[in-house]
């Protein structure tokens, strides 16, 4: 439960964000382009969340402060922390309001949360957590797609590994980079190895754009890629299991160079 702490961490952070410039107090388009007011406004406040302005158990401004800081509704400011209740971010009471959730029980899964967590200042932390997800899942994914995959799904991923080769630039190779291991993942067979491919695809991107630009031989990778290709394509699942290691390994270089 919350405690008198949290109010006064809750009020310091509040009165910093009173502070910034007009153009960060409003939750409006100029800020979040395209966006609904409500989506604007739980995006910047799961943000805030997230890098850590409001540690769990902080109970947070009520409705008509949010609406004060940010020059917004009421009703979007309810919507807004709806929104993160669904999340798993936020929990409410009658007479005590809205406080921080343990970080144990934030949907981790979620788009919203992943995109936050990749922007947060401990960014690093995060995508190595996402490359051990990755060591858990994708050697044998990759086994299984070379023993379960379509001719289609064949197509699919041997397309994407070409893509990265003739990318004209860092975010097309990101993007096929991306587009490569979700097919993989397609193709494993399993059903519950889809969705799961689809919710960190955002937690991907970050990893790809923020490894892609430290890996230190871009042709060693491609490689590295092409092989899992080879093995997937020839139906070889230890060589695919095998190829796959070896191209996290890289990856994990990468990671290690950045914070040396």
């Amino acid at each position: 439960m919350p405690d008198e702490k949290s109010k006064k961490r809750a009020d310091q952070a509040t009165a910093q964000a009173g502070r910034r410039p007009a153009v960060m107090r409003r939750a409006g388009a100029a800020h979040f382009p395209g966006a609904s007011v409500h989506v604007s406004l739980a995006s910047e406040i799961g943000l805030r969340i997230v890098r850590g302005d409001y540690p769990p158990g902080t109970i947070l401004p009520n409705e008509a402060k949010w609406a004060e800081i940010f020059n917004v509704s009421r009703s979007a400011v309810r919507e807004a922390i709806k929104m993160l209740m669904a999340k798993s971010l936020l929990a409410s009471r009658p007479k005590i309001g809205s406080w921080v959730e343990p970080k144990e029980r934030w949907n981790l899964l979620d788009r919203d949360v992943l995109a936050w967590y990749a922007t947060a200042p401990d960014r690093e932390a995060f995508l190595r957590t996402v490359q051990e997800f990755r060591h858990i899942i994708e050697p044998e994914a990759s086994a299984f797609a070379a023993m379960r995959r379509s001719d289609e799904q064949m197509a699919e991923i041997s397309q994407a590994c070409r893509e990265m080769g003739d990318a004209l630039s860092l975010q097309e190779r990101i993007r096929a980079d991306t587009r490569f291991h979700l097919a993989i993942l397609r193709a494993s067979g399993n059903d519950l190895l889809v969705p799961l491919g689809v919710l960190i695809e955002s937690a991907l991107d970050h990893l790809f754009d923020f490894t892609t630009q430290r890996v230190g031989d871009q042709r060693q990778a491609q490689k590295l890629h092409e092989a899992i290709e080879k093995n997937i394509r020839l139906r070889r699942p230890a060589a695919a299991r095998n190829a796959v290691h070896k191209l996290l390994e890289n990856t994990d270089e990468g990671i290690g160079r950045s914070r040396r």
